[in-house]
Parts: C-alpha cells; sequence; structure tokens
C-alpha cells in the first residue's frame, strides 16, 4: 500500500479535531496501541464527527452504513499520550461520501483512515437529500491547489 499523501498527514487540511484518551487496554505485547484499538479511536471519532455535521435522519428507516474502511499505519501511538483524531468530508456523490481521517499523537501523523459511507433505505442505497448533501459539504477537508 501507498503511503498516503503528504496533506493526508497534516492536520491543518481536517475541519474537525477531537482528542481521545487512549486506554492500558488499548495496548498489545509490543508496548504500543494496537491495529484493532486504533480502529476503534477512528469510529469514535467518525462518530463525533457525524455529531459535529449535525448529521440526523430524515425519516424512520433512513441510515447510513459504512461500505469499507482503508486504513494505513504510519507509526506507533502510545498509552498513555491521548490522540487527536482530525476528520473531514472527501468524495461526496449521490448516495455515498466518503471520510477522511488522521490520528496524530505528539504532533506527527500516525495513522490515516479513508470510510465510504453509503445512505439507505429500506429499499437499499438511495440518494440523499440536498440539504444532507450541504451539511457534507460544510465538513470537506481542505485540499491543497491542484488536488
Amino acid at each position: 500500500m501507498a503511503k498516503p499523501a503528504s496533506w493526508r498527514r497534516d492536520i491543518a487540511h481536517y475541519p474537525f479535531r477531537m482528542e481521545i484518551a487512549t486506554r492500558w487496554a488499548d495496548l498489545d505485547l509490543l508496548g504500543h496501541i494496537n491495529n484493532v484499538s486504533m480502529a476503534g479511536l477512528f469510529d469514535e471519532g467518525r462518530g463525533r464527527f457525524n455529531r459535529w455535521l449535525e448529521l440526523d435522519r430524515p425519516t424512520k428507516g433512513v441510515r447510513w452504513l459504512i461500505a469499507g474502511a482503508d486504513l494505513a499505519y504510519l507509526g506507533e501511538a502510545h498509552h498513555p499520550q491521548d490522540v487527536i483524531i482530525a476528520s473531514g468530508i472527501g468524495h461526496i456523490g449521490t448516495r455515498s461520501w466518503s471520510i477522511l481521517s488522521a490520528a496524530f499523537q505528539d504532533g506527527e501523523c500516525k495513522a490515516t483512515c479513508e470510510t465510504s459511507v453509503v445512505y439507505t433505505d429500506p429499499s437499499g442505497a438511495v440518494p440523499f437529500p440536498p440539504e444532507f448533501r450541504a451539511k457534507l459539504e460544510r465538513g470537506r477537508v481542505e485540499l491543497p491547489a491542484g488536488e
């Protein structure tokens, strides 16, 4: 897997940031935050990001489902230092979007995560309404010129 683009490893490009405490239980036998725990930190950050965007379900049965998550581990993270999860919206389609996140500790990017999300109702994937798109647009990452 290729290393994420340099801008993905720069916290300044993400509109949302939150600090999450690490736990002793997050450590593996090598003494660093294990891969599953890092995925859990991204999950917590993603949930808080969705709340920050004020994404809500307009009607019963409407929800969004994770279609995939791609994590890249760039360095070891440790306990007891907190991790900052920075997030922003990447691609926006008509039925799906991506959430781009990065985990930082001591000023260094330790991992990145790209999550693909699909807007659904009981019939399956459906286009999301314009007001939902507007909320996603407010959370876009700041791409460098030419990206």
